[in-house]
């Protein structure tokens, strides 16, 4: 079997900010046509190098190639073989010649022109299907023809031709119809090259020689049972004709010719590559008119005409065209005997503009490259695999410029174009792993398809180069430990303001058929199984439910939405008493004919506004149902019906479950779905900014990017605000897949900020379902997830356990450090969960998928501020019912350090709507004033557990409540069965 090399070129590179052209991602399989009248299937990858493979009739269709057009067109050409190549071609046959052979499948992987969802071969391969029809018997050198005697196979040079006359032959091409040529032109020699190329000359000239009758290979394009000659190889034949030529009365066309086109001159072609791009199919009826027409009717200012039936059209000449000799341009159009169409290797040029750019042969661009790139070489694509993963089809517009910026834009530190249109990114490692080598860089040697001086690889090769990649910081230590056994795989996990962390999972679907659905956990009696669980119950399907905490008195904790049915208008609220070793009594409460939602929903987002009320956004009518793109206040306004209809949760159904929403310091709302993002009006709920979409992966099919919402989960948290509160907010967003193929991606941007642009930092693995958790000192901890898959059950195989620190103080780029692995695999349905001691609850995995558990086990994860050995301190409050812009007195006790050196932060909600705040505070001696933040668009009301740091180490948290009750929640619902706690201050 015949096995392509790749070459492709590596480059360095640096990390500036893009925008994102449109990408074609190849993945699909082999299709077999439906095709009326035809039963054409699909025959395997074959090779396709030197001679052609298919030699009679071909296509060439640049934008709308597909399976079906080319066995149409084949079919319709009376040819049982149909072969794609290079996306855009298609060849014709009766058989497979010229030593074409089995390729391996995965050989031909570029997606058709105008259907990405099939293959259309490759470089030098051919998809190809067969109609089931034998081929004929083998073609022979033909003896002799008349009086015309073979001379055997014969030595050629395109440059220093054998024979030097070339002539045009009519009707189909035949050895007898080239001695016939020749003898109409009173030559006595004739010779046939390349099935379609006849030569006449009055003797051998520029050395001709005998050559292997094997070299002579190809089968005449009008006769598959002759040979007629090869490449650089004529089938030679002498003893017909006469002593010399009468002269061939051509001419170029100069005057008659549709304005405003007029004749340039006689160029010469494959002198360094063929000087024009575009090919029409082979033509023996063309005339200079109508290869002019067909170009100008696909807006190319530029035609060519060469060896009498050839018509090529473009806006430049490439590769290095010269003008050539007048007089070699003499061969007779098919369509008219009196008009020049070239001649070997010469084209007869028009232009309609007056001018003709013909481009120098084209060469690697070594300088001049965009941020830190370097370039490297030409390197070896291994036999049958990639050297980098990820591959990208700019099929009219790759420039190494392009490329480059592309992985840059993505944040890959090595990239490789290829084959003209093939840019590929990676990492410095794929090179050293994956690659045979450098090779000769002259095997680079195809221009890139947007930028035809300068080259974009070769056939499986690549030009690259290193560069400076992102760094990932290690040497930070932390730790998993388990914590305690569980009884419950929950859903939502929540610590409350009485310290005890509250779980919920599915009621009624629940793998444990004496599951509650509700449970509490007091941290302080885990050593103790038998009371560190207290059970407590709801009483509709929670599965796929929001989750807040609530400004109210009690921080009641509130839960909307469910599985299906009744549970889907769900409205559950519990509030949190008992303390640490105390049980408390409440429990879950619920009454769906009372209190409901407006609309079912699986899969909301829920948010404290500024105002205190309650925004619900989005879902779907039950598991997997139809899309419910509307978004209600609770508590329900009076007046009927107030829910509100979103044109962009409809159109971006299914793939906006689960959307970010965020509080911003204008009073406005952000949300993020799918790989959308806008700001809305917090009084009408009208689109203020559009903000631009989320960079998903470097690959992205544009017809389908990848996403950052259920199902292809990331998670979205706030970098934390700083008093005065003047500067940017910004939003982080990290993980998502792009259907199947996890992101290896954080993306943040400033939504407010004058021209806000979402910026890319790469992670050290791919992560879907991530889950991220605020922490005291201002950094972030993302764990849990999947290396593959999207959110849902069975739909993710390969767990993440590494675990990640996001440090926003750091630049980009920097930010991100590896940490001791987490114990067990977290996949669907995984929670992360900030303790009041500053570690990290680690719980659940609901994935229904064969070797993954539905995990009870529960891990507690520690943070390097918290393993380096430091005491911890410790506060007390005076006050934990905090007005905006007030100032409240803590005391604190440091081990470590003095107050010079200590931080107070500020960290709301476990659930939806996590945020964190680093308040102005003074200190006289252990006594510290601290001010709370301004106004509830900074700082929406709610309950936030206030830490004190000494140096990094991180005190147990206090709770206060920041902003008070405005939308007074503590009256709500008004009903006997659900506890209120009223208004007030605490």
């Amino acid at each position: 079997m015949a096995t392509l090399a790749a070459s492709l070129a590596v480059l360095s590179l640096s990390f500036p900010s893009i925008t994102h052209g449109s990408l074609v991602r190849v993945r699909q399989a082999p299709s077999t046509p439906d095709i009326p009248g035809t039963n054409f299937t699909f025959l395997g990858c074959f090779t396709d190098q030197g001679a052609r493979s298919l030699g009679g009739a071909s296509l060439v269709n640049t934008t709308g190639m597909t399976v079906e057009s080319c066995v149409s067109f084949c079919s319709s050409q009376h040819f049982n073989f149909a072969g794609l190549e290079f996306a855009q071609e298609c060849w014709c046959g009766n058989e497979i010649a010229n030593g074409g052979t089995n390729a391996t499948e995965t050989d031909c992987n570029f997606a058709c022109t105008g259907n990405a969802n099939e293959i259309c071969g490759a470089g030098n391969r051919l998809s190809v299907y067969w109609n089931g029809v034998p081929p004929p018997p083998p073609p022979i050198t033909v003896p002799s023809v008349g009086l015309w005697e073979s001379l055997g196979c014969i030595t050629d040079n395109v440059n220093t031709r054998t024979l030097t006359v070339g002539v045009n032959v009519p009707g189909p091409f035949t050895v007898e119809g080239c001695t016939q040529a020749c003898f109409n032109d009173n030559f006595p020699l004739a010779g046939v090259e390349f099935a379609t190329q006849c030569f006449c000359d009055t003797a051998i000239q520029n050395g001709g020689a005998s050559a292997p009758l094997t070299d002579c290979n190809m089968a005449c394009s009008g006769n598959s049972s002759e040979f007629c000659g090869g490449p650089n190889r004529l089938n030679g034949g002498g003893g017909g004709g006469g002593g010399g030529p009468t002269p061939i009365d051509v001419a170029p066309v100069k005057t008659g010719l549709p304005t405003p086109w007029s004749y340039a001159a006689c160029y010469v072609d494959n002198a360094f590559g063929r000087i024009f791009a575009n090919q029409l199919p082979d033509n023996p009826a063309v005339t200079v008119e109508s290869c002019i027409a067909s170009c100008q009717s696909q807006n190319f200012t530029l035609a060519g005409l060469e060896f009498g039936v050839q018509c090529f059209c473009g806006n430049t000449l490439i590769e290095g065209a010269v003008p050539g000799e007048e007089d070699t341009c003499n061969m007779a159009c098919g369509g008219n005997s009196t008009e020049a169409c070239g001649g070997p290797n010469r084209l007869s040029v028009y232009t309609s503009t007056g001018n003709v750019v013909a481009l120098p042969v084209p060469t690697p661009l070594n300088s001049s490259l965009p941020g830190l790139w370097e370039y490297k070489g030409c390197i070896q694509e291994p036999n049958g695999a990639r050297v980098f993963p990820y591959q990208s089809i700019l099929t009219n517009n790759n420039t190494i410029e392009a490329c480059l910026n592309l992985c840059a834009a993505f944040g890959f530190p090595a990239a490789g174009a290829e084959f003209g249109n093939q840019c590929f990114c990676g990492d410095i490692t794929d090179v050293q792993n994956n690659s045979p080598g450098f090779v000769d860089p002259t095997l680079c040697n195809i221009p890139c398809s947007g930028d035809p001086i300068h080259l974009c690889g070769g056939e499986a090769r690549l030009q690259v180069g290193p560069l400076y990649p992102t760094i990932y910081l290690t040497g930070l230590t932390a730790l998993a430990q388990f914590f305690v056994p569980g009884v419950v795989v929950p859903l939502i996990v929540t610590l409350g303001i009485n310290n005890k962390v509250s779980f919920v999972e599915k009621f009624g679907t629940s793998e444990f058929t004496n599951s509650t659905g509700a449970y509490e956990l007091d941290l302080s009696l885990v050593n103790d199984f038998e009371k560190t669980w207290r059970t407590m119950h709801v009483k509709t399907d929670v599965f796929c439910s929001a989750g807040l905490v609530l400004p109210d008195r009690a921080g009641r904790q509130l839960t909307i939405g469910g599985w299906s049915l009744s549970s889907t208008f769900g409205v559950r609220l519990y509030t949190p008493d008992g303390s640490p070793g105390v049980n408390g009594t409440n429990d879950w409460e619920e009454n769906v004919d009372e209190l409901s939602l407006q609309r079912g929903r699986w899969y909301p987002s829920s948010l404290v506004l500024s105002n205190g009320s309650i925004l619900v956004v989005g879902g779907e009518i039950g598991s997997n149902g139809p899309p419910e793109p509307t978004l209600e206040i609770l508590p329900t306004p009076e007046g009927g019906p107030t829910f509100l209809f979103m044109d962009w949760l409809n159109r971006t159904d299914p793939n906006n479950l689960y959307p970010f929403l965020q509080m911003l310091p204008s009073g406005n709302i952000f949300v993020g779905y799918y790989n959308e993002a806008r700001i809305l009006n917090p009084v009408t709920f009208d689109t203020i900014k559009t903000l631009p979409n989320m960079p998903g992966s470097v690959n992205d099919d544009p017809a389908r990017p990848a996403g950052r919402t259920y199902p292809l989960e990331g998670t979205a948290v706030l970098f934390p605000q700083h008093a005065p509160y003047t500067d940017p907010l910004t939003v982080l967003v990290c993980g998502g897949s792009n259907f199947g193929i996890a992101l290896d991606n954080c993306v943040h941007i400033q939504p407010e900020a004058e021209n806000p642009q979402w910026v890319l930092e790469r992670m050290p693995s791919k992560r879907v379902m991530s889950c991220i958790v605020t922490l005291p000192d201002g950094t972030f901890l993302i764990v849990n997830g999947a290396h593959q898959g999207v959110a849902g059950f069975g739909l993710a195989t390969d767990p993440n356990f590494q675990a990640l620190l996001y440090d926003p103080t750091q630049p980009v780029g920097s930010r991100i450090s590896i940490l001791n692995s987490t114990i067990v695999a977290r996949l669907y349905h995984s929670e992360a969960t900030l303790l009041p001691d500053g570690r990290v609850l680690i719980s659940g995995s609901d994935p229904q998928t064969p070797g993954f558990p539905e995990e009870t086990r529960v891990e507690v994860y520690i943070p390097p501020y918290l393993t380096d050995g430091r005491q911890q301190p410790s506060f007390t409050v005076d006050e934990n019912d905090w007005a905006y812009g007030g100032q409240y007195t803590i005391h604190v006790t440091l081990h470590e350090g003095a107050t010079d050196t200590m931080r107070v932060s500020l960290i709301a909600g476990n659930s939806m709507g996590m945020r964190t705040l680093f308040p102005e505070f003074s200190c006289n001696g252990n006594t510290c004033t601290v001010t709370a933040p301004p106004n509830a668009h900074v700082s929406p009301p709610g309950w936030f557990q206030l830490f004190v740091l000494d140096g990094p180490t991180p005190s147990h948290s206090n709770w206060v409540r920041i902003g008070g009750d405005p939308g007074e929640l503590g009256n709500w619902p008004n009903f006997p069965d659900f506890t209120r706690p009223g208004l007030g201050p605490l």
